[in-house]
C-alpha cells in the first residue's frame, strides 16, 4: 500500500511545488522557521498525494488505455487502492492544513484555499477541469505556481512589478508545459473521450501554443531585477524541445512522448541553475 501511495504521488515532480513554497519564503524571510519546515514538507509530499493521487483514481480508466502510465510518467491505480487512495490523502493534508491555517492569515487561507480547490478540481467528478480545454492548462500550472505565492502572502512580501513579472513567467512556464505533456495524451484521450486543450485544438497547434508560451515566459523575465534577467535563458532549451514536434500530426502525437522525458530531465537543470541565480540575488542584496 506505502509502494502504491509513492509511486502515486509522482516523487520525480515532488521538488517542482516544494522548491516554490521553499524558495519564496525563504527569500522573503530569510529564515528557516517552523512555518519554513511544515510547509515545504507538505509541498513535498502531501500536497502531491492529493494532486496525483486523486488524478490517478479518477483517470483509472484512461490510464488503462495510456502506453506511458504504469512508471515514473503516471501511476495505473488498482481499483482495490482507490478508497485508501483517497482516505491517505484526507489523513495525510488536513494536519499541515489545520496547522498552515493557524500560522496565516486571511488572504494566506484564500491563497491556500485557492491551491485545493485546484487540486481537487482538476481531477474530481463534475468538475474536471483536466477536461476542460484552456482552462486545463490554467489549472495545471496553478498548482504549480500556487505554492509560491502562498508563500510570498505567508512571509508578509510586497508584491512589486518585478515580482509579478517573475510571477507570471512561472505562470506561462506552466501553461506552456501543460500543453505539450497533453500532445502526448491526444490518442488515448480522445479513446477515453477525455478533452484537453491538445484534444480540442489539436497536437500541432498545442505545440506551438507551448512554444510561444515559454518565449513570452523569457520576455516576462527581462523585466525582474537583476540577475532575474538571465533567466530568460533557461526559457529556450524548452521552447526548443517543444519546437521540434513543431509539425506533429494527432496520429503521431505519441512521438512527443521523447520531447516530455526531456522535460523532466531540463527541470532538475533548470532548478539548478534557478538556485545559482536566486543565490547571486541575495549576495547582491547583502553587499548592497
Amino acid at each position: 500500500m506505502l509502494r502504491a501511495f509513492f509511486v502515486s504521488s509522482r516523487p520525480v515532480s515532488w521538488v517542482n511545488t516544494a522548491f516554490p513554497f521553499a524558495a519564496a519564503y525563504l527569500l522573503t524571510t530569510g529564515q528557516i522557521d517552523t512555518v519554513f519546515v511544515i510547509g515545504t514538507i507538505y509541498f513535498l509530499i502531501p500536497y502531491n498525494l492529493a494532486m496525483y493521487g486523486i488524478n490517478d483514481v479518477f483517470d483509472y480508466e484512461s490510464d488503462l488505455r495510456n502506453p506511458r502510465k504504469g512508471g515514473v510518467e503516471g501511476a495505473v491505480l488498482d481499483k482495490r487502492m482507490h478508497r485508501p487512495t483517497l482516505i491517505a490523502v484526507l489523513v495525510t493534508n488536513i494536519p499541515f492544513l489545520v496547522y498552515l491555517a493557524i500560522a496565516g492569515s486571511p488572504l494566506s487561507w484564500l491563497v491556500l484555499a485557492v491551491s485545493i480547490f485546484a487540486v481537487v478540481a482538476y481531477s474530481a467528478p463534475t468538475l474536471r477541469f483536466k477536461e476542460r480545454p484552456f482552462i486545463d492548462s490554467l489549472t495545471s500550472s496553478t498548482h504549480f505556481v500556487s505554492p509560491a505565492v502562498y508563500a510570498l502572502v505567508l512571509a508578509g512580501a510586497v508584491f512589486t512589478v518585478q515580482l509579478w513579472a517573475i510571477l507570471g513567467a512561472f505562470f506561462l512556464w506552466g501553461i506552456a508545459s501543460h500543453a505539450f505533456g497533453a500532445v502526448q495524451d491526444i490518442v488515448a484521450d480522445r479513446e477515453g473521450k477525455i478533452g484537453s486543450i491538445a484534444t480540442a485544438i489539436g497536437g500541432r497547434a498545442a505545440v506551438r501554443f507551448s512554444v510561444s508560451a515559454y518565449l513570452l515566459a523569457g520576455v516576462l523575465l527581462l523585466f525582474a531585477d537583476w540577475p532575474g534577467p538571465l533567466g530568460a535563458i533557461l526559457a529556450v532549451p524548452y521552447a526548443l524541445s517543444c519546437a521540434a514536434y513543431w509539425n506533429v500530426t494527432d496520429a503521431s502525437a505519441e512521438n512527443a512522448n521523447r520531447g516530455w522525458k526531456r522535460f523532466l530531465w531540463l527541470n532538475f537543470v533548470t532548478g539548478f541553475l534557478v538556485t545559482m541565480l536566486m543565490i547571486w540575488w541575495v549576495s547582491l542584496l547583502q553587499v548592497g
